[in-house]
């Protein structure tokens, strides 16, 4: 416990081995469990963080089996399995809203302490042996607050440790917790057991608790400190700096935890049932790939806002262009107007499906990493899957837009004609929401991946074939119109649209065909196909990158390095008191797993 900025999550990253790696930490100590290392893989861990993402549009139940697929896969039955679920469900109070939407800032659906509660029963899934929670109560009202430590309360009795980060809790949290470590920008102020030991040891500082004030409030003035003045700052430090000495002189120089009550039997929260046990086994590529699809497949088509706004858009804009270009003849300035109207088609279904993917994949990009992070499924079947389940979706908006331009602009009048018209487009917004990836995957933001992708489109935009010539473009730039995905489009629409038109012409000068028209933009001797192969290039080398770049960005953490030779024997003399109690001070090994 500490204030803002005290060092409770960095010690909290550190312990559970999820600090961030950089460069310029160095990160050194010893950190084990029942006298075995932290890194021994007969202890699972979980961590439970501040902000609680989910998939928005799967229901509790939901996002529970899919997570009990993912890391418990191997199961005896289907029946066990939902059993195994039903009873998470009953033990974290979800029952009421299991069947309700997680939910996001567009759309309603459980609340913040029910969030959490998931959050728990998703880490529970593994069986962890210590249970990490950050600020578990940071944005909760006093109930759900109350809720939530209960909830940890319980599962502490039920053999789990559980160990948590928290702010400044009302008076009944505060009396759920066993032991206390209070923490003053990263100085250690006080570890022993909690309850009434802290409010003892500082009265004999002369720092009493006043009578009927919550012994949170008190502990958390008196270790924060006044910025009101620079006289108060200096108080405040020098009140600080007396408490920290103090602690240091009267225990060893190292952070501690006290001796945790040993527990005959470890309730791992394996559900055992008539027929069998569940066998923890990870699943193999394709059981992966189908699960990873079915909740895609889930949330691209459950996402009625998101689809209802896109529907609108994509046939907006068809009236609006289809307004504009109403009905174009075969007159010499139509050719223009053609051309210009495949051009803004090109642009507008690149844009759409751009915006639309960089908008959504960085925040599902943090959740993908976590349950990467803790071995749930590989990285391939999860892009294959989400390629596979975007693609009904993905293609209805084209379709849509063609379907109200191409008559009201009078385009080549021929079914085939607008088939082709329809497939070019639709190619051009898979390859704009692979490119989607690629950004989301380089930026770590949203508004940074909401910046960088519209940059990138704008130089293809400039290339694209309509406003430079591709015989005229510099030499250095002659790459840019290769990858650009606005240019192949706009070249197999205007393939697909003039060949076999013809003008109405009175001069001998005037374009008669609609290949002479291709000649003038340097598409003569172009086919459709050499369209669409490129867009599929585009595609595939978009998706390659993408999968380079999430597994080059993959989470590292720090790692934990021993201690000098000197500082071990200091630390091993430390490990070896005459006479050890229950209630005795020891280095910072969790005992009693």
């Amino acid at each position: 416990m500490g204030a803002s900025g005290s060092g409770k999550t960095t010690l909290l990253n550190v312990l559970a081995g999820q600090l961030v790696a950089s460069p310029r930490l160095h990160l050194s100590g010893l950190l084990e469990i029942n006298g075995r290392p932290r890194s021994n893989k007969s202890y699972k861990f979980a961590y439970i963080r501040q902000d609680d993402l989910f998939f928005s549009q799967l229901t509790v139940r939901e996002t529970l089996s899919l997570a009990a697929e993912l890391q418990l896969p191997k199961t005896s039955s289907g029946e066990e399995r939902d059993e195994y679920v039903n009873n998470l469900l009953f033990k974290l109070g979800l029952v009421s809203c299991a069947d309700t939407n997680v939910g996001d800032a567009k759309v309603r659906g459980i609340s913040g302490g029910e969030k959490k509660r998931l959050s728990l029963a998703c880490e529970l899934i593994a069986s962890p042996s210590v249970i990490f929670a950050d600020e578990p109560t940071t944005g909760l009202d006093a109930f759900q607050a109350e809720n939530v430590m209960e909830t940890l309360r319980q599962l502490a009795q039920d053999g789990h440790t559980v160990i948590c980060s928290i702010h400044q809790p009302r008076g009944s949290v505060y009396y759920k917790f066993d032991d206390m470590i209070l923490l003053s920008e990263g100085a250690l102020v006080y570890a022993g057991p909690a309850r009434d030991e802290p409010l003892a040891y500082f009265a004999k500082f002369g720092y009493s608790c006043p009578d009927h004030v919550n012994p949170a409030e008190f502990l958390a003035d008196l270790i924060s400190i006044d910025y009101s003045s620079s006289e108060s700052v200096y108080f405040s430090h020098k009140r600080i700096d007396g408490l920290v000495e103090s602690f240091a002189q009267q225990n060893p120089p190292i952070l501690y935890a006290t001796t945790l009550t040993r527990m005959d039997k470890f309730k791992a929260g394996i559900m055992s049932s008539r027929k069998g046990t569940i066998v923890q086994r990870k699943g193999g590529w394709w059981r992966q790939f189908w699960l990873l699809l079915k909740r895609a497949w889930l949330q691209a088509s459950r996402d009625g806002p998101t689809n209802k706004v896109r529907s609108r858009m994509s046939i907006a804009s068809a009236i609006i262009f289809g307004s504009v270009f109403w009905r174009m003849g075969r007159s010499q300035t139509s050719i223009q107007d053609r051309m210009g109207l495949l051009q803004v088609a090109a642009i507008n279904t690149a844009m759409a499906a751009l915006t639309k993917t960089v908008g959504v994949f960085p925040k599902e990009r943090v959740i993908v990493d976590r349950e990467r992070a803790k071995g749930s499924y590989a990285l391939s079947p999860y892009l294959l899957s989400k390629l596979l389940a975007e693609i009904p979706i993905g293609a209805a908006f084209p379709l849509m837009f063609g379907a109200v331009l191409y008559p009201m602009a009078r385009l080549h009048p021929s079914l085939s004609r607008f088939g082709k018209f329809c497939g070019i487009v639709t190619a051009e917004s898979f390859a704009a929401s692979a490119m989607g990836l690629t950004v989301g995957a380089m930026v770590p933001t949203t508004e940074a991946a909401m910046a960088l992708g519209p940059s990138l489109m704008t130089v293809f935009i400039v290339f694209g074939g309509y406003y430079v010539n591709a015989d005229n473009t510099p030499i250095i730039f002659r790459w840019i119109p290769r990858v650009s995905l606005i240019r192949w489009a706009f070249q197999g629409l205007c393939i697909n649209e003039f060949k076999g038109l013809q003008f109405d012409h009175e001069q001998p000068f005037d374009i008669q065909t609609g290949e002479q028209a291709l000649e003038k933009f340097s598409l003569g001797g172009k086919c459709i196909s050499e369209t669409v192969i490129a867009q599929s290039r585009i595609l595939l080398v978009f998706y390659c990158t993408t999968y380079l770049l999430l597994e080059k960005n993959k989470p590292k953490y720090q790692k934990l390095e021993p201690l000098p030779p000197q500082q071990q024997q200091q630390q091993q003399q430390l490990e070896e008191p005459s006479s050890p109690t229950s209630d005795q001070i020891r280095p910072f090994i969790l005992e009693g797993l």
